[in-house]
């Protein structure tokens, strides 16, 4: 049998034919195949007859006719295959209704079920925290540990160690062997030749090598080169580059060689330019000066330019040709003169006045470049012979002489430079009185139009006691000036004034102000206007033309009370205590009615120690303002302050008879509190209640008396009474607030906070009274949300804004400052909180400083800031600073705060002064932390 028919005999019979309907290969053997992400549409079942092989059986399938799927990834054990059983059939209102059934049953039974399950979660949460701690409740023992640990004990806590090991801590550095100059020289003969200028050759503009000194004529550089020749080499150019700048402008040697290598930097021109840009500057300053030699600018340029760079004479090469083609150019010749040394400059300059005999900046120059004082009066005389009419020449020279000289100097110089007033009050100043009159006359006649000449005339006669003739000089000064179509100008004639005080001429800056005052000025403003220009001499410390205004005034409008009294707080402020007396006889002469008045008259004598002068004005004040309530508690409080009870208690009296007031009602109950009579006092409260319910400060007293004797239930209804009369009263409030806390009953007290605020909306003392309650319970949370909600209603108030900053942690004080400067930016509370939390209780003294006295300076009747600034100086001041701010302190005598009015307001301390009271309040206030 052949090989041929063996395999055919082998072949199979199906082998060369197209696959049966339905064939899927390896179907057999269990194959099913398997889709992609890039395959479109869903995947097929294991039976599926490819689309591709049976195009021609393809079917176009509806939406209806889709076939459920079977797929074993679509079936479960308990629901079966997914999808819906009458996916086929539509959906009704059965449907739905069976739907929200079911819905309804799952959540009931989630209801259930969901207590039990959120417990089992917490459950476990808790289990699992238990097990894994965060690092933050590991060590919160620890952190509340910290409380108690003290300042010594924080400051002695060790450094954290080098935890690096010995290795990495003793690192041995990098260690450098310098090359030796064989290695550099060899190094320099393979590159071949330098193609860089260092910044030195750039200053010096090159290298300049004597001919010779290093490469012979003729031959190469060897390759091997010899470093005693290049030592000897950088020596000639060290000595060559030493002779170049020793030559300086003046002529000095500005080097020295010892420290050349040091100091060279810094005595050549600074240059920071490129090369190539001196180059192109240098091109184009020269295709200038081709183009149009004869124009200065260009010379001049082009000097500076070489100057820069450090080509010295080629700048003054480059001048001095300027020069020649520029003759009658002074700008050139002064820039020569600058450039050239000392003795070349005279030359250069003695041509130049040849050349300009006219120029004045020319013969300054001149004067400037000699170094004798003779030669330079010679040199002034010289340019006057040319220049007589320079009033600048005639200035310098006459500088130089003494005074002699300078007086014919002068004669001859207000004859050339006639209309020169600065000649004219020179020579005027150097004459006798007579002499001076005359040359005054003179220079009136000769320069009509000027004010100076006509006030220094003034001035002469106040210097020589002719008071009576400087108003008729003035007069006469406006007279003709006016004549001479010259506009009198109110604001230069006030400062002439000044000036004139200045330069002590009181009687002449009067008689300007007296002559000035009213020029320009409205019938119906001179009031407003005359009170300006007082105030605005006084800041500019002219007393004397402050107190010249108030007197025109005053004498303009004598029953004027509002001038009277800025008047007398001038004379108060600037003014000696007999002037302000003298003052204040005169005002309440004229203005009888005037409490104010006669209430500082007394005070001056009082504070002056004169009790029977202060007690006779007051009872001129009776005889004027009979009745009056502010007379009648003055002369109480001067009689109580000099220990005369008795008196005091007679005067209440009769006022209490004849003037019955709120107040005098008041003072009446607090002399006798402070006596220690509280029965009287008592007894005066019921009467006053009685007549005056509305008057809280009555109210607040008689609560007070109570408290202080134990009658906490009295206190109580006193307080309740006062609110029911004074609801808006916020002491009461308060009052009664701090008493039910003392009491300990902490709710009572908030509810009445509460109860205020709703009857006093946006009221400051009662939010921050709220902050404190539960910050003295230590409920510091509730604190912070009350303190939340009142910036939100009381966002501009300081004092809100210096509790916050307080009550603060530590690290976020200063965010909080920073806030509360941006809303108060000139509050004296907030600036006070900033102060002490922000620079004090860090230890920045200076910084601290400089905000107490910023403090004190903006509101200084703010006690609180006096005594922390007190004590702060105690702390870390000496005793001169210590003794500013007492000194301060009682010159403002301050009368608010909270810890001022706590000790200040004390009834044990009704009688201590402001130098008593202060060193009480420092050791109240508590150290900021």
């Amino acid at each position: 049998m052949s090989v041929q028919s063996f395999v055919s005999k082998r072949k199979k019979h199906f082998i060369g034919l197209s696959a049966p309907l339905g064939y899927v290969p390896g179907l057999g053997r269990g194959a099913t195949g398997f889709t992609t992400r890039s395959d479109i549409g869903p995947a097929r079942d294991a039976d599926d007859i490819s689309d591709d092989r049976h195009a021609h059986n393809k079917k176009q399938k509806t939406d209806e006719e889709e076939e459920e799927d079977l797929n074993d990834a679509n079936y479960d054990e308990f629901s079966g295959y997914g999808g819906s059983l009458c996916g086929k059939d539509p959906y009704d209102e059965d449907d739905k209704e069976a739907d929200q059934i079911y819905d309804a049953i799952d959540k009931r039974m989630d209801e259930k079920r969901k207590e039990r399950r959120e417990l089992k979660l917490r459950e476990d949460l808790e289990k699992y925290r238990q097990e894994r701690p965060k690092i933050q409740q590991q060590f919160s023992d620890l952190k509340r540990n910290l409380a108690e640990v003290s300042e010594d004990q924080w400051l002695n806590i060790p450094e954290v160690g080098d935890a690096r090991n010995r290795k990495q801590r003793l690192a041995r550095k990098d260690q450098f062997t310098p090359l030796p100059d064989s290695v550099l020289a060899g190094a320099v003969a393979r590159t071949g030749n330098a193609t860089s200028i260092s910044d030195r050759d750039q200053k010096y503009g090159g290298i300049n090598t004597p001919f010779g000194a290093i490469t012979p004529l003729g031959t190469s550089t060897p390759g091997d080169i010899d470093m005693k020749k290049i030592g000897e080499a950088r020596n000639t150019l060290m000595d060559i580059k030493l002779t170049q700048v020793s030559d300086s402008v003046s002529g000095q040697t500005v080097v020295d060689p010892k420290g050349y290598l040091t100091d060279l930097q810094s005595m050549l021109p600074s240059h920071g330019g490129d090369i190539n840009d001196v180059k192109k500057a240098r091109l184009l300053l020269k295709s200038v000066r081709e183009t149009n030699p004869k124009h200065p600018p260009a010379w001049i340029a082009s000097a500076r330019l070489e100057e820069v760079t450090g080509k010295l004479q080629t700048a003054r090469n480059l001048i001095m040709k300027g020069c020649e083609e520029c003759p009658k150019s002074e700008d050139v010749w002064l820039e020569a003169a600058r450039l050239m040394p000392a003795d070349q400059a005279k030359a250069v300059i003695a041509q130049a006045a040849r050349q300009l005999p006219s120029s004045v900046r020319i013969w300054i120059k001149a004067a400037d470049l000699e170094t004798e004082l003779k030669a330079k009066k010679r040199v002034f005389r010289k340019a006057l012979e040319h220049i007589p009419n320079s009033v600048r020449l005639w200035k310098q020279a006459v500088e130089l002489e003494n005074e002699e000289d300078a007086r014919i100097m002068l004669s001859r110089a207000v004859e050339c430079c006639p209309t020169s007033v600065e000649l004219w009050l020179a020579l005027a100043r150097l004459e006798t009185y007579d002499n001076a009159r005359k040359v005054l006359n003179k220079a009136r006649e000769n320069i009509p139009t000027d004010r100076q000449i006509w006030i220094t005339a003034a001035k002469l006669e106040e210097a020589n006691g002719n008071n009576h003739m400087v108003d008729k000089i003035v007069d006469r000064a406006l007279n003709s000036l006016r004549a001479n179509m010259v506009e009198v100008n109110r604001d230069l004639w006030i400062k002439d004034a000044e000036d004139c005080e200045k330069s002590g001429s009181i009687v002449t800056c009067q008689a300007i102000i007296r002559a000035v005052i009213s020029v320009g000025i409205e019938e119906e403003d001179r009031k407003h206007t005359w009170l300006e220009d007082a105030e605005s001499c006084a800041t500019h410390s002219a007393v004397e033309c402050a107190r010249a205004i108030y007197a025109f005034a005053l004498a303009e409008f004598l029953s004027k009370k509002s001038i009277w009294l800025r008047a007398a707080y001038f004379e108060k402020s600037h003014g000696s205590r007999e002037s302000l007396e003298a003052l204040l006889q005169r005002a309440v002469a004229h203005c009888p009615k005037a409490e104010v008045l006669w209430l500082m008259g007394a005070k001056s004598k009082w504070m002056a120690g004169d009790v029977p002068a202060a007690r006779s004005i007051l009872a001129l004040a009776f005889q004027a303002n009979p009745n009056s309530e502010e007379i009648w508690l003055a002369a109480v409080k001067l009689e109580s302050e000099n220990n005369e009870y008795e008196r005091a208690r007679r005067l209440l009296q009769k006022a209490r008879a004849s003037a019955p007031t709120a107040r005098v009602m008041m003072k009446s109950v607090k002399l006798e509190w402070c006596l220690g009579e509280i029965q009287n006092s008592k007894t005066l409260l019921v009467e006053a209640v009685r007549h005056y319910s509305d008057f809280p400060k009555l109210w607040m007293m008689k609560g007070q008396i109570e408290e202080q004797q134990g009658e906490k239930e009295a206190a109580r209804d006193a307080y309740n009474q006062g609110l029911k009369k004074c609801p808006k009263a916020i002491p009461l409030w308060l009052l009664l607030s701090r008493l039910e806390e003392k009491n300990g009953q902490l709710i009572k007290a908030r509810s009445i906070l509460e109860k205020a605020r709703l009857k006093n909306p946006q009221v400051p003392d009662l939010w921050l009274e709220a902050v404190r309650v539960e910050n003295r319970a230590g409920l510091k949370n509730i604190a912070q949300n009350l303190m939340a909600r009142a910036l939100q209603e009381c966002s501009n108030s300081g004092i809100l804004w210096a509790e916050s900053i307080a009550i603060e942690p530590r690290p976020q004080r200063k965010t909080k400052s920073v806030d509360a400067l941006r809303k108060c930016e000139h509050d004296p509370h907030v600036l006070l909180a900033a102060s002490k939390f922000i620079f004090w209780a860090e230890r920045k003294i200076s910084k601290a400083r400089e905000w107490f006295h910023r403090t004190v300076k903006i509101e200084p009747d703010l006690g609180d800031a006096w005594a922390f600034f007190y004590k702060f100086e105690l702390m870390h001041g000496d005793e001169e600073s210590q003794n500013e701010v007492r000194k301060k302190c009682i010159n403002a005598d301050p009368r608010h705060g909270e810890y001022w009015c706590r000790v200040s307001k004390d009834i044990q301390n009704w009688r201590l002064k402001t130098e008593q009271i202060l060193p009480l309040v420092s050791e109240l206030a508590p150290l900021p932390t």
